[in-house]
C-alpha cells in the first residue's frame, strides 16, 4: 500500500522525490538525461521549487527541492511562470502566454479560473512530478515512436528535516549516484548530477547547493571523504564487501564508503532528520498507535533518524 506523503504546514519543506522506469529499464542515453535536466529546471522554475540538487540515471532520477512555505504570487509571476513551461502552445495547451495575460489583467471568468487552476500547483511538489514526468513521458515515446507508460510508479518521497547536516547528507547522495553506478569515479565528472553543473559555473545548481553549504569545497569533503579523516585503504573497499561488513556483521564503515552504498534510508526512509523532528512527524492522530523513530545505522550519521525501520536489504 502506498504511504501518503507527509507534509509540513505553514513552513518551508525539503523533500528527496525519485522516480524509476518500467521494470527499471535503462532506457535513458545522454540525449535523454540531457532532456529531462533541463525539464527538471523548466518545471521546478513553474512550481516555484527551488531543486537543491539532482541526479539524473540511466533509468531513474533523484531530486532534493525546497518547497516554499507561502505561494504568494503576482499575476505577473503567474504568466511568467506560465510562459516558461508554455513557451509556445501546444495540442494539449493551446493557450498562448499573452491570452493568460489578458484575462488575469481584465479579471474575467476565465481569468478567475485559470489563476485558481494556476495557483494550485504551485509550491506543490506532487503537482511538480506529475507535470515533469507526464512531460518528459510525452516527449520521450513521441522521441521513440512508443506509447504506454514509462514510469513504474508515482514517485517516492521521503521529507527532510531543514537541518544543514540533514540537507547535506541527503544531497551527497544524490550526486554520488553516477559513483555508485560505476559510471564515474568522481561525481564532478557526471554532467548530470546538481554538483557537476554547479562545477561548471551553472547559476541555479550553485544556488540550489548553497542551501547546504555555502562554499563547494566545504560540500565536497561531505562529498567524496576529502579531509574528512578517512584513510585511503578504507575509502577503497569494495561495494560488495561493505555490504557485507554493514548486513552480515553489522559493523560500521566510515561514512563517505556507505555513501557509495544503494541505502534505502533515503528512499524509503518517510522521514528523515533528528530524532525530535522525526518523531514530530511520525506520531498518529487521536488513537493511533505511536510510531517509533529508528536511529540509522551503519556508520556515524551525525545522529539522523529516519521514520520507518527498513530491516531488510538496507545497504544493497
Amino acid at each position: 500500500m502506498r504511504r501518503k506523503r507527509i507534509q509540513l504546514e505553514g513552513q518551508t519543506a525539503y523533500y528527496h522525490v525519485m522516480s524509476r522506469t518500467v521494470n527499471g529499464e535503462a532506457l535513458f542515453g545522454d540525449r535523454e538525461r540531457e532532456v529531462l535536466r533541463k525539464m527538471i529546471w523548466q518545471v521546478a522554475d513553474f512550481s516555484g521549487i527551488r531543486v537543491v540538487t539532482y541526479a539524473v540515471m540511466k533509468n531513474h532520477f533523484h531530486i532534493l527541492v525546497e518547497v516554499p512555505a507561502e505561494v504568494n504570487i503576482s499575476d505577473a509571476e503567474l504568466v511568467r511562470r506560465y510562459r516558461r513551461l508554455y513557451p509556445k502552445p501546444t495540442p494539449w495547451n493551446p493557450m498562448p502566454a499573452e491570452v493568460l495575460e489578458e484575462h488575469l489583467r481584465e479579471n474575467t471568468s476565465e481569468g478567475r479560473d485559470l489563476r485558481k487552476s494556476l495557483l494550485r500547483r504551485m509550491g506543490d511538489v506532487s503537482w511538480m512530478m506529475k507535470t515533469l514526468k507526464q512531460r518528459f513521458a510525452m516527449w520521450f515515446n513521441r522521441s521513440r515512436d512508443r506509447f504506454g507508460p514509462l514510469w513504474c510508479e508515482r514517485f517516492k518521497s521521503v521529507l527532510v528535516e531543514g537541518d544543514r547536516w540533514a540537507l547535506r547528507t541527503v544531497a551527497v547522495y544524490i550526486d554520488l549516484n553516477a559513483v555508485r553506478a560505476g559510471l564515474v569515479e568522481d561525481p564532478k565528472d557526471y554532467r548530470f548530477c546538481g554538483y557537476a553543473e554547479a562545477l561548471g559555473g551553472g547559476r541555479m545548481a550553485r544556488g540550489g547547493l548553497s542551501v547546504v553549504d555555502k562554499d563547494l569545497a566545504g560540500y565536497r569533503q561531505t562529498l567524496y571523504g576529502a579531509g574528512a579523516g578517512e584513510k585511503d585503504e578504507k575509502k577503497s573497499i569494495s561495494r560488495e564487501e561493505a555490504v557485507r561488513v554493514l548486513e552480515e556483521e553489522k559493523g560500521k564503515l566510515p561514512l563517505s564508503v556507505v555513501l557509495r552504498c544503494r541505502v534505502r534510508y533515503f528512499t524509503d526512509g518517510m522521514v528523515l532528520g533528528s530524532p525530535s523532528f522525526v518523531e514530530a512527524q511520525v506520531q498518529g492522530g487521536p488513537g493511533k498507535r505511536p510510531k517509533r523513530v529508528h536511529a540509522m545505522t551503519g556508520t556515524d550519521w551525525g545522529g539522523l533518524a529516519v521514520g520507518t525501520g527498513l530491516r531488510s536489504k538496507l545497504f544493497r
